[in-house]
């Protein structure tokens, strides 16, 4: 196969460039997967040895699919001899071999995440410190910034700046947990992921004589993602290549989102500085979008100062403008969303797994998921848990079940000692022993003791009573006290709000976050219904039994729109592209504005996610959303006033929701920070459908089968009535809102003509 078949020439300029450093600067959609690809193949059919290249990935998913791709022009043979993998699997192979140098057995084990998290719960209850301070997951941030930056130990413990950091933050001992963590991993003969990288640069640093042995094995070696590169990885490169300079590096600085991660955008800036002969390479042509889509990113990139300037081009046809959507709520957000997947997957016979719904924060998840299910399209979360099915959030929710039903012993058993009170699993096994003896609930068993013979201390008694105790609290008020007002006080009074507060590392803020987003569901919910009663949480969990049924499809069944962060998006592309909660400090997040760095690399995120898009390309914003029970006004994010206007179109989606449209006399740049009246009213835009309404409905004469019409929820059918008229209550579907029960005296019902 000819290795430069299929290749623009720009792409071929990159394959056949000659030996020493190069850089290739691939815009997004412009094919630099094939140009590392092609210019290994080609290495290889110009005479270099497979066994002399090194080729380093961030995905082993990159790795195969290069492998692969390799294996078709040069032959299997050749390709399976390449050294071609993740940093840590290449250096985790390295390590292996030189293990006696570093004073490892070769067969070390590797530490995952949780493995590493029980090793510091072990130490920090050695040193006998309050483990709601010294949690492992902010401990284990730490010592992995540390390593990434190849602080050891020793740095650790003698910097002045970090040891005083420690102290403000009300954790001096870190350094001792960092030193004990080490040695405990030690003489289990055991790693984890950061050490592949610290110790790699450790063996290469004080083992001179084997830099060199690999220096002169790894005669070419190429890097993908190098805008992704964090110091550690940027060192380990940077000696392999030294002696011989063949370095190739393939990247986006447009592209560069991982700084939470260490990723160092100034790999990529500076490698002009490593290496002052390179070469140079841009890879221009965009392959994926339209015209409109292409050049509207082109607008905004620019405008960041810290950048490799190059000018992203297209074939592609001009293509539909990028529509720009605007609700008054982000559950309104969500139900217009939904309706215009609907409308498109109808219309113009879109699959689903052309769809793709892209937010700043997972959190943001739960309004359109709670949107598509009511439309019953199916969905998948990339990245991540469905909201409902995220830890905190069915902890909470076992809290709200448990008040509701005493005798739910599912949610009893999840959420007895969390936080945790100090009612230990072998108190539980016992308590769920007696109750199957006796054949009652666990509930049974827990608040009458002694009738069932449950044994246990006083201490572990009293615990279980005050337990009891405020469940009962809650189960005498659940019917009738405020939904919201109630759920916000059980997730305070059980201590899961200040369990998730205390934890600042990047994990523990999004829990906190997603926590925050169930209460403003229930307030929005509470908020939003047509009953002159009170909505209790006992409401709520009815409605919400439904998102929270397993799904009925099959997992093999990829037709499904995704949901995923923009983080997760890379690499990705969609036909179809809604970028949502585009409001400032939500995007660009109100932590990332507090330097210029920061906020270029939200545009950066914002330029990844607009770049997904193929055909169509939706950003969406609210201009009033639910904070902790209070409606927030929103400003919209800078993001849409720094677009070049010509390349956006008000969105004219068809909704069966409230939704408000912008003067159409303004200039749109222009409409977007106009700002909302503090006190908006909703305005109803239903499109009403072409069918007879009578003027008066009446009441009297409704029947289950009736088809009605609803100034917000639009047409449905009457699927229950209960008490008498002038105060009857009717269960009601509606296609485009889901089941209601509406008191009909309040509900302004209008009848539909057959």
């Amino acid at each position: 196969m000819n290795v430069l078949e299929g290749l623009n020439s720009a792409q071929i300029k990159a394959v056949e460039s000659e030996a020493g450093p190069m850089m290739v600067i691939a815009g997004a959609g412009s094919g630099k997967t094939k140009v590392l690809t092609h210019r290994i193949a080609y290495l290889i059919e110009h005479g270099v040895d497979p066994f002399n290249i090194l080729a380093l990935t961030f995905t082993n998913k990159a790795a195969q699919e290069m492998k692969e791709r390799i294996a078709v022009m040069v032959g299997q043979d050749h390709a399976r001899n390449i050294w071609m993998g993740t940093f840590h699997s290449i250096f985790a192979r390295i390590l292996r071999i030189e293990h006696e140098k570093i004073g490892f057995p070769s067969n070390f084990t590797i530490y995952d995440t949780q493995d590493s998290k029980s090793v510091l719960k072990s130490i920090v209850k050695e040193l006998s410190l309050d483990d709601k301070i010294y949690k492992p997951g902010i401990l284990l941030n730490r010592i992995s910034g540390a390593k990434n930056s190849l602080i050891s130990v020793e740095n650790y413990r003698n910097n002045v700046d970090i040891q005083s950091t420690d102290r403000s933050t009300g954790r001096p001992k870190i350094g001792e947990i960092y030193h004990r963590y080490q040695q405990k991993n030690f003489r289990s003969s055991a790693m984890d992921f950061d050490d592949l990288l610290f110790k790699t640069n450790v063996l290469l640093k004080q083992h001179p004589e084997t830099l060199y042995k690999y220096q002169d094995k790894f005669k070419f070696i190429l890097v993908d993602e190098y805008q992704d590169t964090n110091h550690a990885q940027y060192l380990i490169v940077k000696s392999l290549a030294a002696r011989f300079e063949n370095i190739c590096v393939v990247g986006d600085d447009a592209q560069s989102i991982y700084s939470f991660r260490g990723a160092n955008i100034q790999n990529i800036l500076n490698f002009r500085r490593d290496y002052p002969d390179y070469k140079l390479y841009k890879l221009e042509q965009n392959y994926r979008s339209t015209k409109n889509i292409v050049e509207a990113a082109n607008s905004i990139i620019r405008i960041n100062k810290e950048q490799i300037k190059k000018k992203v081009w297209t074939d592609n046809i001009a293509g539909n403008k990028i529509n720009v959507l605007k609700s008054q709520s982000d559950n309104e957000e969500g139900k217009l969303i939904a309706n215009d997947i609907f409308e498109k997957s109808n219309s113009f016979q879109d699959k689903y797994i052309d769809f793709a719904i892209l937010y700043r924060t997972n959190a943001q998840s739960r309004a359109f998921e709670e949107a598509l299910r009511k439309l019953n399209l199916p969905y998948k979360i990339f990245g991540g848990l469905s909201f409902y099915q995220r830890k905190e959030i069915k902890d909470l929710i076992a809290y709200f079940r448990l008040s509701a039903n005493l005798n739910d012993e599912e949610s009893l058993k999840r959420i007895i000692n969390y936080p945790k009170r100090g009612i230990g699993l072998t108190t539980i096994n016992k308590a769920i022993t007696c109750a199957n003896n006796s054949n009652v609930s666990l509930w049974n068993v827990l608040v009458d003791p002694e009738k069932f013979e449950f044994q246990v201390n006083g201490g572990t008694r009293q615990k279980i009573s005050e337990f009891t105790s405020t469940i009962l609290n809650y189960n005498s008020r659940i019917d009738q006290a405020n939904a919201y007002e109630l759920s916000l006080e059980i997730a305070k009074n059980t201590g899961i709000i200040r369990d998730l507060s205390n934890d600042r590392t990047p994990e523990g803020i999004v829990r906190y976050e997603n926590i925050q987003e169930l209460l403003n569901g229930i307030q929005e919910f509470s908020k939003n219904s047509t009953s002159e009663n009170v909505i209790s949480l006992s409401d709520f969990l009815v409605d919400v039994a439904l998102l929270t049924d397993a799904d009925n499809e099959k997992e093999e069944d990829k037709n499904k729109i995704s949901l995923m962060t923009i983080h997760a998006a890379k690499g990705l592309e969609f036909k179809n592209i809604y970028i949502v909660g585009l409001e400032e400090d939500l995007f660009p997040s109100m932590l990332s504005k507090n330097s210029r760095t920061e906020l270029e690399e939200e545009r950066r995120l914002f330029y990844v996610a607009l770049t997904r898009a193929k055909v169509n390309a939706t950003l969406s914003y609210a201009i009033n959303r639910f904070k902790w029970g209070n409606l927030i006004q929103c400003e919209p994010s800078r993001f849409l006033e720094e677009l070049d206007p010509k390349f956006l179109n008000e969105t004219k989606i068809k909704q069966k929701s409230s939704f408000i449209n912008s003067n159409s006399g303004t200039p749109l740049k222009n409409k977007f920070f106009q700002k909302s009246p503090k006190n908006f009213k909703k305005i109803s835009t239903i499109e009403k459908e072409n069918f007879p309404a009578s003027e008066n409905l009446n009441l009297k004469e409704l029947k289950v089968g009736n088809e009605v019409l609803h100034d917000r929820f639009g047409k449905g059918k009457v699927i229950e009535l209960n008490g008498d008229y002038p105060n009857t209550k009717a269960t009601v579907f509606f296609a485009s809102a889901g089941q209601k029960q509406l008191l009909l005296k309040f509900a302004k019902l209008q009848l539909v003509k057959n």
